[in-house]
């Protein structure tokens, strides 16, 4: 531990994990507060959300967490508030909170379309809506985003409403950017690739009929570097952003993939 979060305050969205194990919200949770970081744990699964404030606490750290539906801003106003009343200072919003649904152009709902866009597009709005007046007041912050290489590129699947609304979250990461940079308040973007997390089991695996050797050996074979990533790759990026390291970076959507946005058709 290098604490190069220590004395920062890191709201993070969707911390929670679907299903068992680390997932990208939990495993970027605790990485914060391994570096020192107060964390707010919130999620749209409040039990999910309090299991990750436990791991952050046995191992020393200091978390609180909160239930929090980013497709409402009252909840995240909420949630803002419970990290001010408890810390003080929000001096990182990490948005990890997304959802996915299968279907293209002919087969997708308009109501599947609406519930992607109010989490994955409004839902990243309303949290800067919510965190950066606050930002503003103490005079700066990080946001970090959390999209998808499935934003710039044909995947393999038809997630057509995942993939248009990821894409909208890169755009509004540059202009968050931009709008905000003589404040002090950074605003970048993660990419993830093919991530070994809980979620692709539950998403990913019905595509390979349960077979979980065969979804792992094409899902590698899909990466230059012939692997799937881990959580840890994602919070470590996160943790980068989030830290003084970065300080001069904004707008900036960055591929945490292997290789493989190198390697689709431009």
């Amino acid at each position: 531990m290098t604490e190069r979060l220590k004395g920062k305050t890191a709201l993070v969205l969707g911390a929670g994990c679907v299903g068992e194990g680390w997932g990208n919200g939990n495993a970027t949770a605790v990485t914060f507060a391994r570096e020192g970081a107060n964390v707010v744990c919130a999620d749209i699964n409040e039990g999910s959300a309090a299991q990750t404030a436990e791991l952050v606490r046995r191992e020393g750290g200091k978390a609180v967490h909160v239930r929090a539906d980013v497709a409402s801003l009252e909840q995240l106003e909420h949630a803002a508030a419970v990290a001010l009343e408890a810390y003080g200072r929000i001096d990182v919003l990490h948005n990890n909170a997304g959802i996915s649904v299968r279907g293209g152009t002919l087969d997708s709902s308009e109501e599947s379309w609406d519930r992607v866009y109010a989490v994955n597009a409004r839902g990243a709005f309303l949290a800067c809506k919510a965190v950066i007046p606050h930002m503003q007041r103490q005079g700066g912050g990080s946001i970090i985003h959390v999209s998808s290489i499935a934003a710039v590129g044909w995947t393999g699947h038809a997630l057509l409403s995942y993939q248009s609304s990821k894409a909208a979250l890169n755009q509004l990461t540059r202009m968050v950017a931009v709008q905000h940079a003589a404040e002090g308040i950074r605003c970048n973007c993660i990419m993830p690739g093919l991530i070994d997390s809980p979620r692709i089991y539950q998403t990913i695996l019905p595509v390979f009929g349960g077979d979980v050797e065969r979804m792992r050996a094409s899902r590698s074979q899909a990466v230059p570097m012939k692997r799937m990533g881990e959580v840890w790759d994602i919070a470590n990026a996160a943790l980068f952003f989030a830290a003084d390291e970065s300080k001069y970076v904004t707008g900036v959507v960055m591929a945490v993939d292997g290789g493989i946005t190198c390697s689709l058709p431009h």
